[in-house]
């Protein structure tokens, strides 16, 4: 029988994927994982292989913590009308976390070209994300008309909408824009 893990895996995680976050892949030191996930090299060593097996752990976690939450909240039927829940998806790219950015959008701009670990991850995440907005379409007023290639059209119109405010968020775009941005997409729908 093995020893108990000596740390909260998802702490850990929590902490590494800020350093990834902030620092991005190639800037995060081995040295600063372990001083932000507070754990010993050795106990590190037993629960990960290496940097990589670290990144892709907290892509798993961000996936289970964030996108997850996300692509419930736009497929439960009973949180309200589709559109609705997209427009609180996008005006949810104002708030002053989101000012952070995006942790899927920079792992699919600083990795996945380059590993194609991190590439399926990140696709997955964005797949799921784009039928989440489908569905949301389909629990709408006007989408629960369209057709089916519509539907999946519009979710892919909407999910690179998104994706671009998260990026624009992180670069200092003001609400105000934000929003002007969000209001002419949603107008487009």
């Amino acid at each position: 029988m093995g020893r108990p893990r000596e740390f909260d895996i998802d702490k850990a995680l929590d902490r590494a994927m800020g350093v990834f976050w902030q620092k991005g892949y190639e800037g995060a030191s081995l040295q600063d994982l372990l001083r932000a996930m507070k754990i010993a090299r050795g106990s590190l060593y037993k629960a990960f292989d290496d940097k990589h097996s670290i990144y892709l752990a907290t892509l798993d976690h961000y996936d289970k913590t964030e996108v997850e939450t996300g692509i419930t909240f736009l497929s439960d039927p009973a949180a309200g009308d589709g559109l609705a829940k997209i427009r609180t998806m996008l005006e949810g790219v104002k708030s002053d976390k989101a000012r952070r950015g995006c942790f899927m959008c920079n792992a699919a701009i600083d990795r996945a070209s380059l590993d194609t670990d991190v590439e399926t991850k990140v696709s997955a995440m964005l797949h799921r994300l784009q039928e989440a907005i489908a569905t949301a379409l389909k629990q709408s007023r006007r989408g629960s008309r369209w057709s089916e290639t519509r539907r999946t059209a519009t979710a892919a119109s909407v999910l690179n909408a998104y994706m671009g405010l998260r990026v624009l968020a992180r670069a200092g775009y003001s609400a105000k824009a934000l929003q002007a941005i969000i209001d002419k997409t949603l107008d487009a729908i």
